[in-house]
């Protein structure tokens, strides 16, 4: 193991990226204490947004590279990586959050809690998160994540709800969305780096992990309505912004189509940008149908994912080894911790390139990825999703690392005993 200099300084900054994760909500606390629109203020809530985190630090490490080999070397360094994944995400969290998609979502969402025996806002909130992260193995996990988020804000969030009730409901969206994408190989970032490479097609999905993810995207969202029973029943009346909107049907038509194109030819970045800017024309032509359009959020989502590939893709003199050194069972905890520092996919994919492995170290790996993904914003691609639309919600401080952490263990551990203990 003999990193260069590049690989060393990018580990130290990615770890300084992670360590900045967890200190956003300082930041924040620090931005308060100086006048409104002063500098001091605007640097410090700057540094307080989880979606700019590394996307600075990788900035910081472009600059280096330039200053040390050269602007040439730096551009042909960024160049090389492959950026698909932020721009696949940028797309269809901007197409998943129109209202058309929405009104579809949560439509099937209301259906099937109707056919659910239990009061009716905790079906509804067992819906949400039991059908919208399942969803998530057909229109892709970045799409299940921005609808159900945008619901659950609809429907909860901008509702008096205690906070309790926010990190037990954002904990469990994040890790049943990590779970709830793998019935497939082309939903969840962490199963799509290697079903290719090993073969794994719907079938082996479904055989494998299909009733160990529903059992714990089921159990999950059991356990944490069961929790909160008492404030969702004191929850009445439909939310204002679910109010009843016409839609004709031809503009809901239109807009499923083209999110499908978009998932058809997520491999594709030429492809896709040039269906969504197609799309951009077609929400003009119905804006009077539209709300704005989630743009600006959509990307820093894609930035704050682009970052991570950057100083990502350094990372490989260390990970490595070490999950190459493992046995089958210390490598699904292993890459369930590791997870909470570095996104799944990473791990997956650096996985796949240790040669010679049984078909347990693959199964133990993506398993323990994808049940960690929940742990903290980083863990999962679609998280930063999540988060964008959620946060502000949480009061001036925005979201808590740490205590979203703490919230998270419980179902993440749910999803761990699903994947390994059953047969």
């Amino acid at each position: 193991m003999n990193p260069s200099t590049a690989e060393i300084v990018a580990s130290i900054l990615f770890g300084l990226a992670v360590l900045h994760t967890f200190c956003v909500s300082k930041f924040q606390k620090i931005a308060h204490r100086f006048p409104d629109g002063s500098p001091g203020e605007n640097v410090f809530h700057l540094l307080g947004e989880v979606e700019i985190v590394f996307g600075l630090w990788a900035g910081i490490l472009v600059c280096y590279m330039a200053i040390a080999g050269g602007g040439k070397q730096a551009v042909q360094f960024v160049e090389g990586l492959n950026f698909t994944e932020p721009a696949f995400v940028f797309v269809v969290m901007s197409m998943a959050a129109t209202a058309p998609v929405i009104l579809v979502a949560r439509g099937a969402i209301l259906l099937a809690a109707r056919l659910i025996p239990v009061g009716k806002e905790p079906a509804v909130y067992f819906a949400c998160l039991f059908v919208g992260p399942l969803l998530g193995s057909f229109i892709t996990e970045p799409a299940a994540m921005t609808l159900t988020a945008i619901i659950l804000r609809q429907r909860y969030y901008e509702r008096e709800v205690s906070r309790r009730f926010q990190y037990v409901t954002l904990a469990v969206l994040f890790v049943n969305i990590s779970i709830g994408g793998a019935l497939t190989p082309y939903a969840a970032p962490p199963v799509l780096m290697v079903a290719s490479k090993w073969g794994w097609d719907l079938a082996f999905m479904m055989q494998t992990f299909g009733y160990k993810v529903a059992l714990a995207v089921f159990l999950n969202a059991a356990t944490s309505t069961c929790l909160l029973r008492g404030e969702l029943t004191k929850l009445g009346g439909t939310p204002a912004a679910e109010g009843s909107k016409r839609m004709p049907a031809w503009v809901v038509v239109i807009h499923l189509l083209f999110l499908a194109l978009v998932v058809i030819t997520a491999h594709h970045p030429v492809i896709f940008m040039g269906i969504f800017l197609f799309f951009l024309g077609v929400a003009q032509i119905t804006r009077e149908y539209q709300e704005r359009l989630k743009l600006r959020e959509a990307l820093l989502v894609a930035y704050f994912l682009a970052g991570l590939v950057v100083l990502g893709g350094l990372q490989r003199w260390w990970l490595e080894p070490l999950l190459g050194s493992m046995d089958a069972l210390p490598l699904f905890l292993g890459t369930a911790c590791l997870t909470a520092f570095t996104d799944n996919a990473a791990l997956t994919y650096l996985g796949s390139q240790v040669t010679g492995i049984s078909e347990v170290f693959k199964y133990a790996l993506v398993a323990g990825a994808i049940a960690g993904g929940g742990l903290t914003v980083i863990a999962n691609a679609p998280n930063p999703a999540g988060y964008s639309i959620l946060q502000d919600r949480f009061g001036p401080d925005g979201i808590a690392p740490l205590r979203l952490l703490g919230y998270a263990l419980a179902p993440t551990v749910i999803a761990l005993a699903c994947l390994w203990m059953l047969p």
